[in-house]
């Protein structure tokens, strides 16, 4: 009876914030630190990490398309090298921070366009897979539910943490319901906590037609950059905890 909670954090940029890190870092288990690409920068990753370490929290890498004006969200058609080189640079600088801070990157989690695209593509989910393998076996892949991009990575031999997302609706195929259409979020604290309640009971996401598809779940993400992040986050917790569930981190979770 232990599941994970995760938020992707460190997406403010120079002086323009983004999300309230400082207060959802006490509520999660796991951070999924932006890398520079499609936001953060060197001076937000070094005090997200800082943060992370101060308050128990595993560390992960967020990599993402270099796309800092359309927030990582906007799909980018790469060769597979130019995908192997930017996941392991993003990848690598949070290692050397995480290294110089006394902590250590356990898992990596792509963010937005790439992750979509890559839980669709069977070719960019092995892609990516294979790159983070390349950086250190020992890394777990933080994938969401139903994906080509979990599959790639248990067929790498990575460790595999299931995702679902607490703050979104999903299709009929698993995917997440595309940004652009009016019910693709899921509004307000107590009820992005009944969305998860409802999926761990169906055992498999639960789409926004009411089918469910069968699959194991390790880890709820809320997005930091949503307004309800932090009471959304503790409204899951505190819904998971009565439950039974004892929240821990990723790598603690799939402890080998």
């Amino acid at each position: 009876m232990q599941i994970n909670l995760n938020a992707d954090m460190g997406e403010s940029f120079g002086p323009w914030p983004m999300g309230d890190d400082a207060s959802l870092i006490r509520v999660i288990n796991s951070a999924n630190v932006a890398c520079g690409f499609h936001a953060g920068d060197p001076m937000h990753m070094v005090a997200t990490v800082r943060s992370a370490i101060a308050n128990g929290v595993s560390i992960g890498a967020h990599p993402a398309f270099q796309d800092l004006q359309g927030f990582g969200r906007r799909p980018v058609k790469l060769s597979d090298a130019e995908l192997t080189a930017i996941v392991t640079y993003q990848v690598g600088a949070l290692q050397a921070i995480a290294h110089a801070q006394g902590g250590a990157v356990t898992h990596v989690k792509p963010h937005g366009a790439m992750s979509n695209m890559a839980c669709a593509d069977d070719a960019m989910a092995t892609t990516i897979a294979r790159a983070v393998k390349a950086i250190d076996p020992q890394l777990i892949l933080l994938a969401p539910a139903c994906s080509a991009l979990a599959r790639a990575g248990e067929a790498a031999g990575l460790r595999v943490a299931i995702e679902v997302f607490a703050d979104r609706a999903y299709q009929a195929d698993g995917q997440l319901v595309p940004r652009s259409q009016p019910h693709a979020m899921v509004h307000g604290a107590e009820a992005s906590a009944a969305h998860v309640l409802r999926m761990i009971d169906a055992g498999g996401l639960v789409t926004h037609t009411g089918a469910v598809l069968p699959t194991p779940i390790h880890s709820i993400c809320v997005h930091g950059d949503n307004p309800e992040a932090v009471a959304s986050a503790a409204a899951v917790r505190d819904a998971l905890r009565t439950m039974g569930y004892a929240l821990v981190a990723i790598d603690q979770l799939l402890a080998t």
